[in-house]
């Protein structure tokens, strides 16, 4: 088990990552990285998540072109990296999707977010570099990848070796992010 300051460190040193070496990622480390996903919590553990990893090259380059904006020039290094993981949300069970209705709530986002949180730090712990690209074309990745219609596309990760240096993180101050028994 990590301990709390190597935990603690890895969130720290975890990045989102635009360049990436032409070097393939082994498919044991991809392996460990979805299984974090999968193993992650869920609302009513209604696990509404299906990870496709895209590594075979024209299919990869297909799904990274529905991931970016030539005209705003976003994503376009997506192209780059080795290995795409697509994140896909189907219908929660019964008693999450309960939830989601007495609440007003959709608990499969958040679900999606945890699951997606744990495999970029699974990534991170295995010495990759990731991003999350939430910029996409749902229609045409499912298209791409015969994702049924009731399904959606949420998020791609970018998984790939990389060089890039690690950035100074800018974030709030804690005192104005966090507070203890009163907001």
């Amino acid at each position: 088990m990590t301990d709390s300051s190597g935990m603690l460190s890895l969130i720290k040193t975890r990045q989102s990552d635009r360049k990436y070496l032409d070097r393939p990622v082994e498919k044991e480390k991809i392996e460990r990285i979805t299984e974090a996903g999968r193993m992650s919590p869920s609302a009513c553990n209604g696990q509404p998540w299906h990870f496709i990893v895209v590594d075979e090259p024209a299919l990869r380059d297909m799904v990274a072109a529905a991931s970016e904006s030539q005209v705003l020039r976003i994503n376009t290094f997506v192209r780059e990296a080795p290995v795409l993981i697509v994140v896909v949300r189907g219908k929660s069970n019964f008693n999450s999707r309960a939830g989601d209705l007495i609440k007003q709530k959709d608990y499969s986002l958040i679900d999606i977010g945890i699951a997606t949180a744990s495999m970029v730090y699974q990534a991170t712990a295995e010495g990759l570099g990731t991003c999350i690209i939430g910029w996409i074309d749902n229609k045409r990745i499912r298209k791409i990848l015969g994702i049924p219609a009731s399904k959606k596309v949420e998020l791609v990760i970018s998984v790939g070796y990389t060089d890039n240096r690690w950035r100074d993180k800018s974030r709030k101050p804690p005192g104005d992010v966090i507070t203890f028994n009163r907001y």
